[in-house]
This record gives C-alpha cells, sequence and structure tokens, in this order.
C-alpha cells in the first residue's frame, strides 16, 4: 500500500502529463525512493494511481534499468559492461570488485551493503571504465582507485 506521502507525490507528477500513465516512471523511482526498490504491491498501486495496468507498469519497471524489482544493499553499484569500458579495463577493476566485496553480479553482500548490478552503458564512453555507486558517477577506473571510493560508503 502506498503512503499517503508517495501517492501525493505521484498525483503531482501525473498533473504534468496529459495522460497520467506519462508521470509511470516518475512514480516508479518515487516509490524506490522512498522504499529501496519497487515490489509487486507497489506496481499493482502505482497502476491503479495512474490508471493503468499492472502489466503496463511492471514493463516499464523492467525495461527501465534504474527501477530495481528486488531488495537491494544499501548502496547499488551499477558497473558500466559497454564495449568501451571493456576495451579499457573492466575486467581486472569487475574480478577485484568482486574480490573485496565477495560477490558477483546480481548479488548483496552478506552484511547489505552494497548490490553489485550489470548496466550496459553510463554514457561515460570517453572515461571508461566507469560505475555508479547509488547517484555517484566514479570515472576513469582502476582497481587501486576501487577501495578508497568504497570506504565513503558505510
Amino acid at each position: 500500500m502506498l503512503s499517503d506521502k508517495i501517492k501525493h507525490e505521484i498525483e503531482h507528477e501525473a498533473a504534468m502529463f496529459e495522460r497520467r500513465s506519462g508521470a509511470c516512471i516518475d512514480a516508479l523511482r518515487i516509490v524506490q525512493r522512498e522504499r529501496g526498490w519497487v515490489d509487486d504491491q507497489s506496481v499493482k498501486d502505482v497502476a491503479a494511481l495512474l490508471e493503468m495496468t499492472p502489466d503496463e507498469v511492471d514493463s516499464v519497471a523492467t525495461f527501465y534499468n534504474l527501477i530495481l524489482r528486488r531488495p537491494v544493499g544499501r548502496h547499488v553499484i551499477r558497473i558500466c559492461t559497454s564495449v568501451s569500458c571493456w576495451l579499457m579495463g573492466l575486467e581486472p577493476m569487475l574480478a577485484h570488485l568482486e574480490k573485496t566485496l565477495g560477490i558477483g553480479l546480481g548479488q548483496t553482500t552478506a552484511d547489505g551493503r552494497f548490490t553489485l548490478i550489470p548496466n550496459q552503458c553510463l554514457g561515460t564512453c570517453d572515461h571508461a571504465p566507469a560505475f555508479m555507486i547509488d547517484d555517484d558517477l566514479h570515472r576513469d577506473l582502476d582497481p587501486e582507485k576501487l577501495d578508497a571510493i568504497l570506504a565513503n560508503y558505510k
């Protein structure tokens, strides 16, 4: 069930569109900001609020790679897996990251601190390899920089 605060924010966004469904991504981001991810009940609730079917909302949620459809850690690491990042040294960086965190792609650390997920492109090919932690973009990476960056996320 969506809180009154979430409903109010979604209604505010929906009012800016000719069709309420135009606020679908915004609504999903609002839910995720408050809860950390978007569960099945939230998909149904957003659908009802925006006059859409749950399948339509789920299609948007699963297409848009910044919407998380399962529980994640406190910090989400989106590692760019584009060709540019691979060519510029993603492989040793990813191996170091997996070893340091003790997890692979799609997994969450035992302490719930980090979730590591692939992201096809972060749009910073001129500074590859790159990843995002939450909303923070980190570029021109190498294994030595990773430990210092990770230490900033408690």
